[in-house]
């Protein structure tokens, strides 16, 4: 077995060295001088309406008003995979919160009431909230245009309907197989919009010099991305624009893609040579960034009375909200993992995106995984009892292992979900009925597994540098984020171990800067431990590759022959060593100092995927469907209050196969934060009324778990079954943690009243009428 000195360790977290911290960005404007002026967004008060008329007049008279931008100042879109989103709402709006406008002014108060003051005439449109009445052919249709956007190639719009994309998947014979099914349960599931609720809201400063110049600060997990489609969108030169993006005060997936940034930049055009701050308020962030998709899933599924899968058929009906840029890949990755963590023979999958008069579906951590799985888990339990089989057992013989041939056609990397069933069976006593803690309480245990894939392009890239400071300190350069996951830390203790130098001579350069950071697609899809990873791994090993080279020379040695080992190159053969100080800048004179050899090591890395293929658009058939996938599982020990309704988690177990863990006690916290996040999305939704107004943006009306309502305790295991091209073995592991909780926790509920629940959220009241109405 390998001997690692800083790999698989816990080491202290790496301390973010740099000037400004991402809540300096948002409370402390003084770095950005006396010039600074601020913005605010002028919003639709419909969900659907043509705009007929804007009047900015009064607004531009309002002392220390600089200047309002409309639609008409910018008629480009912006999207990641598909590019249906228009700076502001020009012809028409498609929600309520939709920008139609942008005021900049000397203070957020002056332009708060300025905005008050832009009128804007609309003409209402019919609008549609629910995504099985927006395909139907008379529903209203929101973006007639959609055929003539511009949309990755792996993305499949329906022009003339409201669907976004459409992904198909088709193996076996899926109707003749039912007729063999011993059992089968076919059951409707639905998810309502949630958001992120980031502490800290979105926040982005932008300056548009004369020049041509401009600069964009914002807390993002995607500066890179960002740079990339607010250039295109607004046709700025790549090299001009700069994304600078400090330490992220929350994130989810809501701080991915373009969100709020490309308005701060366009008011900023505006205003040449004044940096302008939009800040969003809480309720603002609500409803005006982007949240969690909307899913109405339809589930058939049918066994042998052996208990083994034969045949399954979903229908997922993503609510994208307004706008798909970044909906229909989360529409794509749950159709091509449509059906769960399950070795099924006969499948038929599709997956809709679908465009609603509601907030913006975008990325939240898990990414289609914990909308899916909410149905799929709850479906095999009911399979289960239905055959008289034990849930553990079921999910046991039928889950995916390494070497299957699962749904796409692709053969399964190397997991072991077995093993994380197993630990977390263990982990709650199952099978042994315990006591509830009072006579009005009913106790029950709930189980769900998970997998999922980073969902992304075939070629998101990552790089990294590696380089010295006089005294063998090292500097690692990424374009990474830390969101609060460890990233930085990892990096640092993977560039440690790939050195050989303690991990306390290590520092992360911070904050990401597209200027002068190394590239790196985005932190998100959980892929930064594997791909940033992997780039760090490659810089540190040619720094090292230099250092023995030079050394190698020096000595008149073979570097095969040499290593280096907490910080000193050591000879295996002559057993001689010397210290990296100095020699890393400074290069090792010749003999007799007749001249110098080397100079200042700079370690370089890259790491890009290269063999995902292509997927058949009708049947999802495919050698590579994705990189690989995370599996996991939960198990959950609750109590239901039989006289209120009110559920009261005990425990949730947790064990992944991270493939090698990096820091356990980073995984360990991740499955931790991911429990508690799991199990706060069970009870949340963002509440409409029938006009699409919100009625919940606010912590008063939208509760999240807080310290209050973390469960008495928390348990995680750590699976490691290397992944073939992860660094030493490793694989992601920061979403998976909430994908399966609220099923895990639904199951749990059934056995402990015996009541099944398929929509979300799992609120006291409804549990409660629930079981009077059993009872009646």
């Amino acid at each position: 077995m390998a001997e690692f000195s800083s790999v698989g360790k816990n080491v202290p977290r790496v301390d973010v060295f740099e000037k400004v911290t991402g809540s300096a960005i948002y409370a402390d404007d003084r770095q950005f001088g006396a010039g600074l002026y601020y913005g605010r967004l002028v919003r639709s008060p419909y969900a659907h309406a043509l705009i007929k008329k804007i009047d900015v007049s009064k607004a531009l008279e309002v002392p220390g008003v600089k200047a309002v931008v409309t639609g008409k100042d910018f008629p480009g879109r912006i999207g990641l995979y598909l590019v249906d989103r228009p700076i502001f709402a020009a012809d028409r709006v498609r929600y309520v919160g939709d920008p139609v406008a942008g005021v900049v002014a000397v203070s957020e108060e002056i332009a708060e009431e300025a905005a008050r003051l832009v009128e804007v005439e609309y003409e209402e449109l019919p609008a549609v909230f629910d995504p099985l009445e927006a395909i139907k052919p008379d529903a209203p249709l929101l973006h007639p245009d959609l055929g003539s956007y511009k949309v990755a190639p792996f993305i499949h719009p329906v022009p003339g309907t409201n669907i976004s994309e459409h992904f198909k998947l088709r193996r076996g014979d899926v109707e003749s197989a039912w007729s063999q099914c011993a059992a089968i349960v076919e059951e409707e599931f639905r998810l309502p919009q949630i958001q992120h609720v980031p502490i800290e809201t979105h926040v982005a400063v932008a300056i548009w010099e004369p020049s041509g110049e401009v600069t964009l600060w914002t807390s993002s997990q995607s500066p890179f991305a960002q740079r990339d489609l607010i250039a295109q969108s607004l046709g700025i030169p790549h090299g001009n624009l700069r994304v600078i993006s400090p330490y992220v005060g929350g994130g989810f997936g809501g701080k991915a893609g373009v969100s709020i940034e490309v308005y701060a930049v366009a008011m900023a055009r505006a205003v040449m040579g004044h940096p302008v701050k939009l800040r969003m308020t809480r309720e603002e962030e609500f409803v005006g960034t982007t949240v969690r998709q909307s899913l109405v899933a339809h589930v058939k599924v049918g066994c042998d009375a052996d208990g083994n899968l034969l045949a399954m058929e979903v229908s997922y009906y993503f609510g994208g909200g307004a706008y798909n840029d970044y909906g229909v890949n989360i529409a794509r990755a749950a159709g091509y993992s449509c059906t769960g963590p399950y070795y099924i023979p006969n499948v038929k999958g599709d997956s809709y995106c679908v465009y609603t008069n509601q907030p913006i579906g975008s990325a939240m951590r898990g990414f289609g995984m914990p909308e899916i799985h909410w149905g799929l888990e709850q479906a095999m339990d009911q399979l289960a009892e239905k055959i008289g089989m034990d849930p553990v057992e079921f999910r046991r013989r039928n889950c995916v292992k390494t070497g299957q041939i699962i749904a796409t056609g692709m053969t399964m990397p190397n997991v072991d979900l077995v093993a994380c069933i197993d630990k977390v069976a263990k982990a709650v006593n199952w099978g042994k009925k315990e006591p509830p803690s009072a006579p009005h309480k009913k106790r029950g245990k709930g189980l769900a597994i998970m997998w999922k894939a980073p969902a992304m392009p075939p070629n998101p890239g990552s790089s990294a540098i590696v380089r010295f400071n006089e005294d063998a300190t090292v500097n690692v350069e990424i374009g990474a984020q830390e969101l609060g996951q460890g990233a930085f830390t990892v990096a640092a203790q993977i560039a440690a171990e790939a050195l050989g130098v303690p991990y306390d001579w290590v520092r992360v350069s911070a904050p990401i800067d597209t200027k002068y950071s190394p590239y790196e697609w985005q932190t998100v899809a959980s892929r930064i431990t594997w791909s940033m990873g992997n780039a760090v791994k490659a810089a540190a090993e040619d720094a090292k590759r230099q250092i023995l080279e030079l050394v190698a020379e020096h000595w008149d040695e073979d570097p095969e022959d040499l290593d280096i080992k907490d910080g000193k190159v050591i000879s295996y053969k002559s057993e001689r060593e010397l210290s990296l100080k100095g020699l890393v800048v400074y290069g090792l004179p010749n003999e007799d100092f007749e001249g110098w050899k080397g100079g200042p090591i700079v370690g370089r890395g890259k790491f890009m995927p290269t063999y995902v293929t292509s997927l058949d658009p009708e049947t999802g058939q495919g050698t590579r469907a994705v990189v690989h996938y995370t599996v996991g599982a939960q198990a959950v020990d609750l109590e239901v209050d039989t006289e209120t309704g009110q559920v009261e988690i005990i425990k949730i177990a947790s064990a992944y196969d991270v493939g090698k863990a990096i820091n356990p006690d980073l995984v360990l916290t991740q499955i931790e934060g991911g429990a508690v996040h799991g199990m706060s999305s069970t009870f949340e939704a963002l509440k409409f009324d029938e006009k699409g107004r919100p009625l919940n943006p606010s912590f008063v009306d939208y509760r999240i778990a807080t310290a209050a309502d973390i469960p008495k305790e928390i348990h995680g295991d750590i699976v490691e079954t290397p992944l073939e091209d992860g660094p030493w073995g490793a694989r992601g592991i920061g979403e998976h943690v909430m994908v399966q909780t609220a099923p895990a926790i639904a199951n749990a509920i059934y056995n402990a009243i015996g009541v099944r629940f398929n929509e979300l959220p799992l609120s006291a009241e409804k549990i409660f009428m629930a079981m009077r109405e059993k009872e009646e």
